[in-house]
């Protein structure tokens, strides 16, 4: 009996050996386990991107942090600025474009949009929405390029008369400043600005002094400066000889 049990157990290990040398049978463990690793990929796969297409990527945070610092959250688009158009991994609706008299730009795909009044990032915004409609998950982001609507004239007295943009707020001495300061006949207590005004049709004569400011104490004469004002520095002459 124990003689036919031994061969029973050899005759056993024989069929076993050669299906343990080609993997063995699946037992139900092993399959459990693989099904949760795989499950455990394709979710991670899934949560990397919610809401995108497979095979379609999405813009990384730091691209998206770059681009929206790539605006100004204060500056106010006029006519005849240059913009940056940048639509993320898409160069065929990327452009760089000038505002045109009637205030709006042409683009690709959405064509003319109204830009003069709105900040860059607005701007933004709204080309984003509008570019949904044909875009998946657009990225859009607008800079200025050029700043050619917001200007102010320093004329008379100064080294360098001329126009000059207004690209950030700017005091009535940065404005003489940037057109190089007085010149040794300037009249500098007589300064004269022109400015158009909202309520009424025309301009209004405004008067400051530069001794005023800076050694009396006038600092309220030290006004903000807007787009479209004229500086005159007249000559020492010109006041003396007021009828000449």
């Amino acid at each position: 009996m124990r003689r036919i049990i031994a061969r029973f157990c050899v005759l056993l290990l024989c069929c076993v050996a050669p299906i343990a040398a080609l993997g063995g049978p699946v037992t139900l463990a092993q399959t459990a386990k693989s099904s949760t690793t795989d499950t455990a990929k394709s979710s991670s796969t899934d949560s990397a991107s919610p809401g995108v297409p497979p095979g379609q990527s999405v813009a990384p945070a730091q691209v998206l942090e770059k681009l929206s610092n790539a605006v100004s959250n204060e500056y106010i688009i006029g006519a005849e600025d240059v913009l940056e158009i940048t639509v993320w991994r898409n160069a065929d609706l990327s452009k760089v474009v000038q505002v045109r008299p009637d205030g709006r730009i042409s683009m690709p795909i959405i064509r003319d949009i109204m830009a003069v009044g709105k900040t860059p990032s607005q701007l933004a915004e709204e080309m984003t929405n509008k570019l949904k409609e044909y875009v998946q998950n657009p990225v859009v982001a607008a800079s200025l390029k050029e700043v050619n609507s917001s200007n102010v004239f320093v004329l008379g007295e100064v080294a360098k008369p001329g126009k000059y943009p207004l690209k950030s707020k700017t005091t009535l001495l940065q404005g003489i400043t940037v057109a190089g300061g007085f010149t040794p006949i300037a009249a500098r207590n007589q300064i004269v600005i022109f400015r158009f005004t909202e309520s009424a049709p025309g301009m209004k004569r405004l008067t400051a002094s530069y001794d005023d400011i800076v050694l009396r104490g006038g600092i309220s004469d030290n006004f903000e400066l807007k787009s479209g004002d004229t500086i005159v520095v007249p000559s020492e002459a010109m006041v003396v000889f007021p009828g000449r």
